[in-house]
């Protein structure tokens, strides 16, 4: 009588684990069809040829996370202006999922849509903040942009919660821009956000990037940027291709062991002598 009983229990465990089993495995199947959704989200958003402008050269990296599923909202930009300037942005929404990636979308179409009222960063990063607040989402993202003047060389740049720019100049010189930050989008409205303007001098670069590359379990984002500015330095110096630039930066990414998406835009100016190297 027993031993009837134990097996009728073990049937029930074990028919039990079936299902929990099933359930798991159906989870996962629903999780990582919602990771391939945000992935295939993102490489739709994001652009593809980058705009040029004599005697400047721009490149792109981008890396999803190394851990986990923490896809997120990490974009990049870059367009001609209706003066003939040149937009650039980077930014990153918080979260990491389907409404993050959807969310970036959002951003990175309204920033081009505002960008052909106005070319000014700071009022670019207002009119966008009070645009997304007006969708009543719970989602905000840190941005970063910046206005290129490729026949002077100056750069007029704002930014909305996002981590510092690098430059480094073909001198040896190399640093975080210093700029003033104002709040991440979608936070607090009537929001203004400083401008800052410098020149990117011959055999220079500037990098934009997003937090994936510079902080993670394995670095600080102090150590992080500390690494991105060396690197840029060097390859001011040495008068590296912006694209070999944009890889050695992504590639520093894994040694911080980022959990987030990482994302690196560069922009170099062409020293004289370079015949055009990209």
């Amino acid at each position: 009588m027993g031993r009837k009983r134990l097996t009728g229990d073990g049937d029930e465990l074990l028919a039990r684990l079936g299902s929990l089993t099933t359930q798991v495995r159906e989870r996962a199947e629903f999780q990582r069809s919602q990771v391939e959704l945000a992935i295939a989200l993102q490489r739709d958003m994001l652009p593809g040829d980058m705009p040029t402008a004599p005697g400047f050269h721009l490149a792109v990296e981008y890396a999803p996370a190394c851990y986990g599923l923490n896809v997120g909202g990490d974009w990049y930009d870059a367009f001609r202006l209706p003066d003939g300037c040149i937009g650039l942005s980077i930014g990153d929404v918080q979260g990491h999922n389907i409404e993050a990636a959807a969310f970036m979308g959002q951003v990175r179409v309204g920033l081009r849509a505002l960008a052909s009222v106005t070319g000014d960063p700071g009022e670019l990063l207002s009119r966008t903040n009070e645009l997304l607040l007006t969708l009543g989402t719970d989602l905000f993202a840190t941005c970063t942009f910046v206005r290129l003047d490729p026949a002077t060389g100056v750069l007029e740049s704002a930014r909305a919660g996002h981590i510092p720019c690098v430059w480094a100049t073909a001198d040896g010189r190399s640093g975080i821009a210093e700029d003033e930050c104002g709040p991440p989008l979608g936070i607090l409205g009537g929001t203004d956000y400083p401008v800052t303007c410098q020149r990117l001098s011959s055999g220079g670069v500037f990098v934009l990037l997003t937090d994936g590359v510079v902080e993670g379990p394995s670095m600080s984002i102090d150590e992080g940027l500390d690494q991105v500015i060396r690197l840029a330095g060097v390859a001011a110096v040495a008068g590296m291709e912006a694209g070999k630039l944009a890889e050695a930066v992504i590639k520093g990414a894994e040694r911080v062991g980022h959990e987030d998406d990482a994302a690196v835009l560069v922009l170099r100016h062409d020293s004289p002598g370079s015949h055009g190297r990209s």
